[in-house]
């Protein structure tokens, strides 16, 4: 057991477990999220379509925050953006629950997406700059796991805090996230790599958000995972609704929602063996079918138990997508525009945020929930083509980028150190004496023939693994 701990959470950098540890924290406060429909539906007595716009206030200005944050990652800092957006997203939180009537919470609504979701560029770069590349499947499986433990915790915490007083839940989450921003003003460190001093000659704008959207392989895979956000949010706005109309209480639906967290915390650091050495594309394609068949057991649910079922179902599609996802948009992301490309990704949660509700509250209210459901079946199988066929096309792009990412320069500095031969003094003859000639001598060759200056290749590269490995000592986390 020891063991596999060691080879699941073993050996990463110090800044990640802060890093972790403020994401468990936040997660487990996270009630407003779980129960806004509810809460809007059940306790402001909304109707589905107002409560759908509503959440899809949260959803635009989160798209806002996440482009804002993007810029902001880059030009500002990694750690400032993210003070910025925890302490103002803790006083929002608060704002939203005292505010009443539908104008005043659609406003909080959208002020509040932008501050929370403004977060998530700064966070993921910061995560990007601290791991390094072989260790990026593992560290985002962890923080995922950190995720849905405390989201499996906050979802069963505030159906009980629900059956109290609702304003409970807006000032537990206000209170996890401020004590998360502590942690981030304590503890984090600035991360964002320096930049090469202008040349001189006249100033010239450096690439921007233009850029990223012309990167026509970037994007399109952005746009295949805003299909899926499509699918999965439906789990926060319409799938809570669907269980109240079923006649199921809060409680019923917080325990049902819960196996999702759940499964993730028991299975989550399984799956980075499990997919090792995989088509990503596949693993990928494979994991949206799964996700889309989930969601289209609700169509034929009416209890809790079917519920359940169809939870346990997207939540297995969740699990193998979420590690491939992540590492893929880091290896994706050139480091100079880091930032950007995690704001226009996390873009791509945020607008699936805003309009998956309402969407899906329209088509609900209209249509019945057997379309609803059934279309995001249907969504499922389409994507699952869509990263078969355009897989190929992103993997040479990453690894294209990863040939042209510069060596870790400490490594090879340590390694010339140990490879280059110490200089020899040289005796110059007497000032008028004739200098002998010496017979040039054939260089020797073989093992220990003479200094080598370059960075070794093919399996002396353990050298150089080594001596990296001892630059991170330092760093490491805690020695599980």
């Amino acid at each position: 057991m020891r063991g596999w701990l060691q080879q699941a959470a073993g050996g990463l950098p110090r800044q990640f477990w802060f890093l972790w540890t403020g994401t468990l924290i936040n997660r487990l406060g996270s009630f407003v999220v779980v129960y806004l429909a509810i809460y809007l539906t059940g306790q402001q007595h909304f109707s589905q379509s107002q409560a759908g716009l509503v959440l899809g206030a949260y959803g635009v200005g989160g798209a806002v925050g996440t482009m804002t944050g993007g810029v902001l990652t880059d030009r500002w800092g990694r750690r400032p953006t993210m003070l910025t957006a925890q302490f103002g997203a803790a006083t929002l939180m608060v704002g939203l629950g005292l505010a009443q009537g539908f104008w005043q919470i659609l406003l909080g609504a959208l002020l509040l997406g932008a501050f929370a979701e403004g977060v998530r560029p700064a966070f993921q770069a910061m995560m990007v700059d601290v791991v390094p590349d072989s260790d990026r499947v593992r560290a985002y499986s962890l923080n995922y796991w950190a995720v849905n433990l405390g989201f499996a915790s906050a979802a069963v915490l505030a159906g009980l805090a629900a059956q109290f007083d609702y304003l409970l839940l807006f000032l537990v989450d206000a209170g996890t996230t401020l004590v998360t921003a502590i942690i981030s003003l304590i503890f984090l460190a600035e991360t964002r790599p320096h930049r090469a001093p202008p040349a001189a000659g006249p100033r010239r704008g450096g690439p921007g958000l233009g850029t990223i959207f012309r990167d026509r392989t970037f994007m399109t895979f952005v746009a295949l995972n805003f299909f899926i956000v499509l699918v999965i949010m439906q789990h926060l706005s319409a799938m809570p609704i669907a269980m109240s109309a079923d006649g199921l209480s809060p409680a019923t639906f917080g325990w049902v929602i819960a196996i999702n967290g759940l499964m993730i915390v028991a299975g989550q650091l399984f799956v980075p063996k499990l997919i090792d050495g995989h088509d990503r594309s596949r693993v990928l394609a494979l994991s949206t079918l799964i996700i889309g068949v989930g969601f289209g057991v609700n169509a034929f649910a009416g209890t809790a138990a079917l519920y359940a079922v169809s939870v346990v179902i997207w939540t297995v599609g969740e699990m193998l997508q979420s590690p491939s996802n992540s590492a893929l948009i880091a290896e994706l992301s050139p480091a100079q525009l880091r930032g950007r490309y995690q704001g226009v990704n996390s873009l791509s949660w945020s607008a699936g945020a805003a309009l998956a509700p309402i969407v899906g509250g329209f088509v609900q209210q209209h249509l019945g929930g057997t379309v609803l459901w059934l279309g995001c079946a249907a969504i499922g199988v389409l994507v699952a083509a869509g990263q078969i066929v355009s897989g190929p096309a992103r993997e040479r792009r990453a690894k294209a980028l990863r040939e042209r990412a510069p060596v870790h320069p400490v490594a090879v500095e340590t390694v010339a150190a140990e490879t280059v031969a110490p200089p020899v003094a040289v005796v110059l003859p007497p000032a008028g004496s004739a200098v002998p000639r010496q017979r040039r001598r054939r260089p020797p060759s073989g093992p220990g023939s003479g200094p080598r200056t370059s960075v070794p290749r093919g399996p002396n590269r353990a050298i150089s693994d080594r001596a990296d490995r001892v630059t991170r000592k330092g760093d490491n986390g805690p020695d599980v």
